[in-house]
């Protein structure tokens, strides 16, 4: 009886050491290797990523600039202005490719000033509260020009037939600005009379 117990004992051991090896595939003794025990290629990520440096002025938006504008301050607000009431003039004149030479270069460039006051805003949340509200403020009123700059170009495209070009870029509008806003009311009016939409916007 004895002898007997003793096989089992043993039969039982020899099964709780064989039964890791077949399912784990490595030696029975190995062990996971720890923090301390990984090679140097195993260095954690910071938790957050750098940010990305900002850009300088984008040399091809001055390349575009007309003569009279293009200085070494053209990284402005009242360069966006000039540009958009030189393309109100060319529309006047039905100077449809010049109105939109001026309304493209007026977009670029609200759209990178409204980002950079955006993130130099950011810099001094926290810090100084007066001017981050400023920068902030620029941003926005970077962004509207250049809303108006987009619902400008949209209409000299569809005042040349051009609904393909033209309804993507009241959709822009419309997304930036809100529905319910005068200019974001005024695209939506103008993809209901391209036909784009079935329902009036209700006021």
């Amino acid at each position: 009886m004895v002898m007997l117990l003793l096989k089992f004992q043993s039969v039982a051991f020899s099964i709780l050491f064989v039964v890791p090896l077949l399912f784990s595939g490595m030696p029975a003794f190995a062990q996971p290797v720890t923090e301390e025990e990984a090679p140097d290629e195993a260095i954690e990520a910071p938790e957050e990523a750098p940010e990305e440096p900002i850009e300088e002025g984008d040399e091809t938006i001055q390349e575009e600039l007309p003569d009279d504008l293009r200085s070494d301050n053209f990284l402005s607000l009242s360069t966006g202005e000039q540009l958009m009431e030189q393309a109100s003039e060319a529309i006047d004149e039905e100077d449809y490719e010049t109105a939109k030479e001026r309304l493209q270069t007026a977009r670029r460039l609200s759209n990178q000033l409204s980002n950079f006051y955006q993130q130099l805003g950011g810099t001094f949340q926290g810090i100084n509260t007066r001017l981050s509200e400023e920068q902030r403020q620029k941003a926005v009123q970077a962004a509207r020009m250049r809303d108006r700059a987009t619902y400008q170009l949209g209409l000299v495209h569809r005042s040349q037939q051009e609904p393909a070009l033209a309804i993507p870029l009241f959709i822009q509008v419309i997304r930036s600005q809100n529905p319910t806003s005068e200019l974001g009311s005024q695209a939506y009016q103008q993809l209901y009379d391209l036909g784009f939409v079935d329902t009036p916007l209700e006021n």
